[in-house]
């Protein structure tokens, strides 16, 4: 029997649904018999646990670091405190760092992987390498560009690189340039390129099933409006919809209709707001034929998605790699990016530069930015076709595909 270790890193979301994906189609091409172990924390840890609750003692709890949250995002200045001091129940990093690789050395050495796969993990590279386990690293970052405010966390950069770099290959969730969305996220260093792959983005595999459409569905259909996408950990989708109420409030929006959805599996969000200023449940905007405004959504389902992302006229999301990848790429919309930080306003500089969408920094950028994209649509659904057509969707077998490979090269 193989095993293979697959250690998610917990910032986010998109690391945890791309291994997930691949996840998904591992079997398809490892045809011989496979015990999986998963390991992260927090939020990742526990979807594990839910996901997989008849295999609990192959999912590790595995403190690995990650930065402290502030209001919108990661907080640099309590993240660089940390550093040395303990904060927000964090113990300092370097002891965070020394216990974590801890934890993982002992996992390493009781499971003995024929293959690990890291997701933002760089501490299993390390191991890895010094054990001759090969080991995949997918990833959309190496050495992201960085902005004048945050020029002093460019060693920072340097380091994670350099750990980056232990990894046997490096698979890039993205499509091959030129149409590489992630590409000033990127900038390789000249040691590295033997070792990288453009496998393309992990997009959802599942096929749509064709269901009964649901009253959301319903609600939405015949109507011109916008998707507007909270995503990310708790910090960065709260700080997203700060930044969103704040344009709502604005009077242009007055009759802009929009779909907000939260990313949270809490039915108490579902929500409509009608012209007439009231708030009703979804059924009863529907059974009334309610004009809306704004509908708010908890979390939709992937037939409830794919239908919105196929009516909406645009998308304004943060910049999430993922998110980016499946709506500009996979749907052919236009994007409204409004970041939280440095990764977010690369990826979404390269779609502006591609006019793909626009990038926005301030709230009264965002209602320019609709009225530019509705004025000038027939652009950017010219772009969008020739992007889509290079867009390549299947990273999660084309991952597999290299993770079979490279067993095979091991025996």
């Amino acid at each position: 029997m193989l095993k293979i270790g697959e250690f998610i890193y917990p910032w986010g979301s998109g690391h945890y649904s791309r291994m997930m994906r691949l996840n998904e189609v591992l079997g398809d091409y490892i045809k011989e018999e496979l015990e999986v172990h998963f390991s992260s924390k927090d939020h990742v840890y526990e979807k594990l646990l839910a996901k997989f609750p008849d295999q609990r003692e192959k999912i590790h709890e595995i403190l690995m670091p990650t930065p402290i949250d502030g209001k919108f995002g990661p907080s640099v200045a309590m993240s660089l405190m940390n550093l040395l001091l303990p904060i927000s129940k964090n113990p300092p990093l370097i002891r965070q760092i020394v216990n974590y690789l801890k934890e993982e050395r002992r996992l390493y050495n009781k499971e003995k992987f024929d293959l690990v796969i890291n997701d933002g993990d760089m501490g299993s590279n390390i191991l890895a390498k010094n054990r001759n386990i090969p080991s995949l690293f997918i990833t959309n970052q190496f050495r992201p560009k960085l902005y004048n405010s945050r020029s002093y966390l460019y060693p920072s950069l340097i380091f994670v690189a350099k750990q980056i770099s232990k990894a046997t290959r490096i698979l890039i969730a993205d499509s091959p340039p030129p149409y590489t969305l992630c590409e000033y996220n990127l900038n390789f260093t000249k040691d590295v390129d033997e070792k990288i792959t453009y496998v393309g983005h992990f997009t959802n595999s599942t096929q749509i099933k064709d269901e009964e459409k649901s009253e959301l569905e319903k609600l939405v259909e015949n109507n011109d409006f916008g998707y507007w996408m909270r995503t990310g950990n708790k910090s960065t989708n709260d700080g997203t919809g700060q930044r969103y109420e704040q344009v709502f409030h604005q009077e242009e929006m007055i009759k802009e209709k929009r779909i907000i959805s939260h990313a949270r599996n809490d039915p108490s969000i579902d929500s409509v707001l009608g012209i007439d200023g009231r708030k009703y449940t979804i059924s009863e905007a529907l059974d009334k034929k309610i004009d809306w405004i704004q509908i708010d959504v908890g979390f939709l389902s992937e037939h409830e998605k794919d239908s919105v992302l196929n009516l909406c006229k645009y998308a304004v999301v943060n910049g999430s790699h993922t998110v980016m990848g499946e709506i500009i790429g996979g749907k052919s919309k236009p994007i409204i990016g409004y970041p939280i930080y440095d990764e977010h306003t690369n990826n979404i500089k390269w779609a502006q530069e591609k006019k793909l969408g626009l990038l926005v920094t301030k709230t009264d950028q965002v209602t320019k930015a609709i009225f530019h994209i509705k004025e000038n649509y027939g652009i950017f659904e010219e772009n969008l076709r020739e992007f889509s057509k290079n867009f390549v969707p299947n990273g999660a077998e084309n991952s597999a595909k290299i993770a079979a490979q490279t067993l095979e090269e091991k025996r």
